[in-house]
């Protein structure tokens, strides 16, 4: 039976993180604790921006949009990583794997996009906070989160129909715990440098133009910082910036090792490694480090309790 896209292959089986039984027990508890923390975590995030009027403000905002990215695209990979841990199925159909790999590239790069945004908006509140009001007013923020959305979809669009298109002839084992680009590419039988070139063109301006306009914006930052005389407005700048510093560190740190580094023959091993840590680790850690360093959500949070408790 072929597909529509002249592919023998049907399904897909993903071979997973590891085999070993014992190990995969442990992942398995140890990766379910990290998925509820994302879940709750993020959440709580959310729900704190919308209902608490103190965290009504573009910074907020485009962290409501953050975390709302961290549930979508960890919940794209994570769920079927964890199900395969207990399960005996590994498969996934072709249609399902293409859609995986659709929203799983679709939300990344729109985070990778909104954390731009975010350096941006810290850039206008330290650098020009007179105009701050005036520059980043609600229509310029709907403007920013909606096309951080959209230039995500465009994005994942041109992947995976390039890749929906390849035939595959080769195997249907996939050596990955989701439907990523690379490995499938290396199932293909025909010629996939164009694919190759593509992403790695796009997938370069993409993650290294947004990290390039975040290093930009905390030059000017850094800048500033310096040249303040107040240690208090010091301190509460550095503190701001240093809970998305370190975010944007440990994404595009791990997505640029990810797909821009030049293929060998353990680079899908490593892929796996990497892949845990933007899939798993960084939407775990996103809202601990905003809410620990972050003394207005901490304020917030204790506001909500205390009239749920009163």
């Amino acid at each position: 039976m072929e597909t529509g896209n002249g592919s023998s292959v049907t399904e897909f089986i993903l071979l997973g993180f590891t085999d070993v039984p014992e190990l995969q027990i442990f992942l398995f508890a140890l990766f379910s604790v990290f998925y509820m923390i994302t879940l709750m975590g993020n959440f709580t995030i959310i729900m704190l921006a919308i209902s608490d009027p103190h965290l009504h403000s573009p910074m907020y905002f485009f962290l409501t949009n953050l975390s709302s990215l961290d549930i979508c695209y960890s919940s794209v990979t994570v769920p079927k990583l964890l199900a395969s841990f207990v399960s005996e199925s590994k498969t996934i159909t072709f249609q399902g794997c293409i859609t995986q790999l659709h929203f799983f590239h679709f939300f990344g790069s729109a985070e990778a996009i909104i954390l731009s945004v975010m350096s941006y908006d810290r850039y206008v509140a330290i650098c020009s906070p007179l105009h701050y009001s005036i520059v980043m007013n609600r229509k310029l923020c709907i403007l920013l989160a909606l096309s951080s959305w959209i230039t995500g979809f465009l994005y994942s669009m041109v992947h995976t129909s390039l890749t929906a298109k390849l035939p595959f002839c080769k195997s249907n084992k996939i050596s990955h715990f989701y439907c990523d680009i690379k490995p499938l590419l290396k199932l293909a039988c025909t010629n996939t440098q164009l694919n190759e070139h593509l992403l790695n063109i796009v997938t370069g301006f993409v993650a290294l133009g947004s990290f390039s306009l975040i290093l930009t914006s905390y030059a000017y930052i850094g800048s500033s910082i310096l040249k303040m005389r107040s240690v208090h407005g010091r301190q509460k700048a550095i503190s701001t910036c240093a809970s998305h510093l370190t975010v944007v560190l440990f994404y595009h740190g791990t997505a640029i090792f990810t797909y821009l580094k030049p293929s060998s023959e353990n680079s899908l091993e490593q892929d796996k490694i990497s892949a845990i840590l933007f899939t798993v680790l960084t939407p775990t850690l996103n809202p601990i480090i905003y809410t620990l360093r972050n003394k207005e959500v901490k304020a917030s949070f204790r506001r909500t309790m205390f009239k749920k408790l009163s």
